[in-house]
């Protein structure tokens, strides 16, 4: 079995913490967010705040997926920024909020989200169970597979496309978030 490092393990996730600091720090204003029992707040809310995932809050509206993703949970988010979104083909995200393509987004979106909480260290874990790779079902009903690339978690989509993840562990009142660098398309 091939196993990460201790050493680069615990600097892996010293860093992705580091990076999720950042990436929340920008402050939730109280009329955005619904706060849970640990006082965090929810998905949603937390993705609202950091002002880097403007377009992933449009595409859960449009989804209709607010709702479901501001309740219980737990849920595992790979939050793509607006750059990730960015990276897409011209023209890709305006088409898919359209009320008309509102079964193809809530697929996207729910190929980012996972049931139950799946940390860094939980993920990482995996992969070294997995023998350098884990796959990680999605809501969407497909699979991602995960993998440590050159020290950074990297997901590959069904597509062949991959996306790392820049900042994990970002803990709300429902789930945790790890923010990516693009966005994953389902086969």
């Amino acid at each position: 079995m091939t196993s990460i490092p201790t050493r680069l393990k615990s600097a892996l996730l010293a860093s992705l913490a580091a990076c999720a600091s950042v990436i929340v720090a920008a402050p939730a204003h109280a009329d955005h967010h619904k706060e849970g029992e640990a006082g965090k707040p929810d998905i949603v809310a937390t993705a609202m705040s950091t002002g880097s995932h403007n377009t992933l809050v449009a595409a859960i509206k449009a989804a209709g997926l607010v709702e479901t993703l501001q309740g219980p949970g737990p849920f595992t988010i790979f939050a793509p920024t607006d750059d990730g979104f960015a990276k897409l083909p011209d023209g890709t995200v305006a088409t898919l909020v359209k009320p008309e393509n509102k079964a193809t987004l809530t697929k996207i979106l729910t190929y980012h989200a996972v049931a139950g909480k799946v940390t860094a260290s939980t993920l990482i874990g995996l992969i070294e169970a997995g023998n350098g790779t884990a796959k990680v079902e999605t809501l969407a009903g497909e699979t991602l597979t995960a993998a440590v690339v050159e020290g950074k978690v990297v997901i590959t989509d069904g597509k062949g496309g991959t996306a790392t993840v820049i900042a994990a562990d970002v803990m709300t009142s429902n789930g945790v978030i790890h923010v990516t660098d693009g966005v994953f398309l389902p086969a």
